[in-house]
C-alpha cells in the first residue's frame, strides 16, 4: 500500500455518548473534546441537535458548542436530522453539519420520523441553507448494509442514494454500517461503486463493531479509497434506535492499524489510550477497545 493520509473523524462526544445509560455532564463532554483535540484530532462530532426527549444525552448541545476549544484548525460537526436541527446547529456556531440519510424506510421512520424520499428533500434543503450560511454540509447514508427491522439492504438502493447525494452541494458522503453487519468484501464493493457514482467526492466510512468486523471493514474502506473514517475513543457508543447496537470502532484500535500500515493520521495514539482510560472512570466501566487494554507496540521503552 502506498503512503497516504486518512482523516480520523472522532465521534465519541456524539455517537459515542448518545447510547450510554449515564448522562454525562457538559464539563465531562468538553474535557473529552479537549483531550481529543490535544491528541491531534482536527475534525470531530461535538453534538447532535435532536429532540432532547428522544436523546436526553444530547440535551446540552448548545452548551457543548459554546464551550469547545476555540482552535481555528479544528472543525466541530453537529449532527442534524431536520431543518430545525440545522437552524439550531447554525445558531450554536457549527461550521459543519452532518445529515443522516437512512437507507431503510423502516429505520428512517424510527430514527427520523420520515421516509427516505422525504429525507432526500430535507437534505437538499439543508445543503442549500448550509451553502448560503457558509457552513459545510455532509451526508451519511446510514444502515447502508442492513436494517434491524427489514434485514439486508440491497446495494442497489444505497447506490441510488449515493448518486443522488452526488448531485447535491455536499462536502462529503459518508457510508455507515450502523448496526455492524457488513463484511469487508461488501464494504470494498460499496466504496468502489461510490467512487464511480460520485467521482471526485470525499468518501467517509462509519463502522460499528457489533459482530467484530468493524476494523476489517475500515481496512476494506481504506483499500477502496475512503478519505476519512469515523471512530470513537474507547469504542463507546451505538445508535439508541438500533436494538442490540454496540459501539463504534475504537479510535485507538483504528489508529494503531493505520500507523502500522504506514498511513499518516496526525494522531497521538498514546494520548488516545490515556483518554480511553479516563473515559472508563467517567462511565464506571471498562470500554471495549483492545489497544487501550493491551497498549501500543512497540512499548515506549523499546522504541528506537
Amino acid at each position: 500500500m502506498s503512503a497516504r493520509r486518512i482523516e480520523l473523524v472522532e465521534v465519541s462526544p456524539r455517537d459515542g455518548l448518545q447510547n450510554e445509560p449515564e448522562i454525562l455532564s457538559t464539563e465531562v463532554k468538553l474535557e473529552l473534546i479537549r483531550r481529543a483535540v490535544a491528541a491531534g484530532v482536527r475534525r470531530l462530532e461535538a453534538a447532535s441537535f435532536v429532540n432532547p426527549k428522544r436523546v436526553p444525552q444530547m440535551a446540552d448541545a448548545e452548551a457543548v458548542m459554546a464551550g469547545v476549544p476555540k482552535d481555528d484548525g479544528v472543525t466541530y460537526i453537529g449532527l442534524v436530522l431536520n431543518r430545525r436541527g440545522f437552524d439550531r446547529a447554525a445558531e450554536a456556531g457549527c461550521r459543519e453539519v452532518n445529515y443522516a440519510l437512512v437507507a431503510s424506510d423502516a429505520f428512517s421512520e424510527r430514527n427520523q420520523g420520515t421516509t427516505i424520499e422525504r429525507g432526500i428533500e430535507v437534505l437538499d434543503d439543508i445543503a442549500g441553507a448550509a451553502r448560503d450560511a457558509g457552513i459545510r454540509c455532509s451526508a451519511t447514508i446510514s444502515a447502508a448494509f442492513g436494517c434491524p427491522f427489514q434485514g439486508v439492504v440491497k446495494p442497489e438502493r444505497v447506490h441510488g442514494l449515493i448518486a443522488r447525494c452526488a448531485g447535491l452541494d455536499l462536502f462529503e458522503i459518508g457510508i455507515a454500517d450502523t448496526i455492524g453487519v457488513a463484511a469487508p468484501g461488501e464494504v470494498a464493493e460499496m466504496f468502489s461503486e461510490a467512487s464511480r457514482l460520485a467521482p471526485g467526492a470525499r468518501l467517509r466510512g462509519h463502522f460499528h463493531n457489533t459482530r467484530n468486523t468493524g476494523i476489517a471493514n475500515a481496512f476494506a474502506a481504506v483499500e477502496a479509497g475512503a478519505h476519512a473514517l469515523d471512530a470513537s475513543i474507547g469504542g463507546v457508543g451505538g445508535c439508541p434506535f438500533a436494538p442490540a447496537a454496540t459501539g463504534n470502532i475504537p479510535s485507538e484500535d483504528l489508529i494503531y492499524m493505520l500507523h502500522r500500515l504506514g498511513i499518516e493520521t496526525g494522531i497521538d495514539i498514546e494520548a488516545l489510550i490515556e483518554t480511553a482510560h479516563w473515559i472508563e472512570t467517567q462511565l464506571g466501566r471498562a470500554v471495549p477497545a483492545m489497544v487501550s487494554r493491551a497498549g501500543n507496540f512497540p512499548p515506549a521503552e523499546l522504541r528506537a
